[in-house]
């Protein structure tokens, strides 16, 4: 099968879960097929990413824009800009013309069996009429997360603007969906939430994974007491992490929450207890947590998570705002941790409050089950036993051939309007 697989922005060095997601799934493909991984990214010429993408995916064609890369005031004013503009923002920044031109090339040329868009900013530089079977692969539901964004902001200014970007995005989004001969999701929830808008045998959901080799339980500490002093086990400072990108406001959003209004509650009946912040790029208002707090402290980029993980006594997804699934549950589960999260932290997992598991969604519940982990050693192991247990069902080999599967299917379609998926795919369980 020759596939075309078409990405905005760098893919190495492999950081956050939608990269994570996408570097598995790519590996597994282009050891089996003839893959061709197009990557676009701002900026001039970077060798050294250009050759790393080469040895770890052969053929793979990277292309600088050239564009400036923009953050903080220059982005703000450049979303000024486009204010007027019909596409929302967060896609219509990524449209380049030089992209679209090889593109048209290539879908003209009819030289692959399936063409797949990656996250929906990659979608606005694909061309009109999609010649090639084409599946778009939806990370998230972009519209839910702006959605959420209006719901729960209290700055007002904010709050207008999440709404105005939420109503162009969903406009947008839709059209996206429709236009796409086949749409992958990542969850059972963004496969109802885009089923509203296309027929349902459209939408094929692909689970996330995990690499269990990587995040495998520390043995050593995994049954008993060790001398470690940031280990579980250590009474007198236990640990609770939390893990993701720093500068992705939903996370950003989830902490601000938690050391608000959970982490007092927390404090109050275990006082050694600790926070930490594992996470690249922590804005002002993440540092100053940890400068008002010395319970709390932020790591900034680490070079792995796993020993984070490997430390913590308990692992906390407090998410208000979001989409799509969180890798890093799978990865805390994999690694043998007791895990307290939202229901829109583990939204789209397979996870059993209960069991594998422990969901909260206001201040005083996350609190007690966060306490109730630290005090209960036995309680505990029985959710880091559970949560591995879990997640030893989704190794990423596993989730890589589902995604195969799928897009055989497409690409075995005569139909370029609409290709059905058969219903096996709908129905079989991860």
């Amino acid at each position: 099968m020759r596939i075309l697989w078409v990405k905005a922005d760098k893919l190495l060095p492999v950081q956050n879960g939608g990269n994570i997601r996408t570097y598995h799934v790519l590996r597994y493909l282009s050891a089996r097929h003839q893959l061709t991984f197009y990557s676009y990214y701002a900026g001039t010429p970077d060798p050294d990413y250009e050759r790393e993408l080469q040895r770890q995916l052969p053929g793979a064609v990277a292309v600088p824009t050239g564009k400036r890369e923009l953050s903080g005031a220059a982005r703000g004013l450049d979303y000024l800009a486009h204010l007027g503009a019909r596409p929302p923002y967060a896609v219509s920044r990524f449209a380049d013309a030089k992209v679209q031109k090889q593109l048209r090339t290539w879908f003209r040329e009819q030289r692959f069996d399936v063409a797949v868009c990656d996250f929906l900013d990659a979608a606005v530089n694909f061309p009109g009429r999609l010649s090639i079977p084409s599946v778009l692969f939806q990370h998230n539901v972009e519209s839910e997360i702006w959605r959420r964004h209006a719901a729960t902001a209290g700055d007002p200014a904010k709050k207008m603007m999440y709404r105005m970007e939420f109503r162009k995005m969903l406009r947008y989004e839709r059209a996206a969906v429709s236009k796409f001969q086949h749409v992958i999701a990542v969850s059972e929830n963004d496969r109802s939430l885009m089923t509203q808008w296309v027929d349902g045998d459209r939408v094929t959901v692909v689970p996330t994974g995990v690499d269990l080799a990587e995040y495998r339980p520390d043995s050593a500490n995994s049954n008993s007491d060790s001398a470690n002093p940031n280990s579980d086990s250590n009474a007198s400072a236990p640990l609770i992490t939390f893990v993701g990108a720093m500068d992705w406001e939903p996370n950003v959003d989830g902490v601000e929450y938690f050391c608000a209004e959970v982490w007092p509650a927390i404090k109050a009946e275990v006082p050694q207890a600790r926070f930490r912040i594992v996470g690249r790029n922590p804005g002002r208002r993440v540092r100053k947590r940890a400068s008002l707090d010395a319970s709390i402290e932020v790591t900034g980029r680490v070079p792995s998570v796993v020993e984070h993980l490997r430390q913590s006594a308990v692992v906390i997804v407090p998410l208000r705002i979001g989409g799509g699934t969180r890798l890093k549950i799978y990865e805390a589960m994999a690694a043998g941790k007791a895990v307290v999260s939202t229901t829109v932290g583990a939204e789209g997992l397979d996870v059993h409050h209960g069991r594998d598991i422990m969901l909260a969604d206001d201040a005083h519940s996350f609190a007690q089950a966060v306490i109730a982990l630290l005090r209960d050693p036995e309680m505990r192991r029985r959710y880091q036993t559970a949560a591995a247990e879990t997640a030893a069902r989704y190794d990423w080999p596993a989730i890589g051939e589902r995604f195969a599967e799928v897009l055989q299917s497409v690409a075995e379609m005569k139909s370029r309007a609409r290709c059905a998926i058969p219903p096996r795919f709908a129905e079989k369980k991860a």
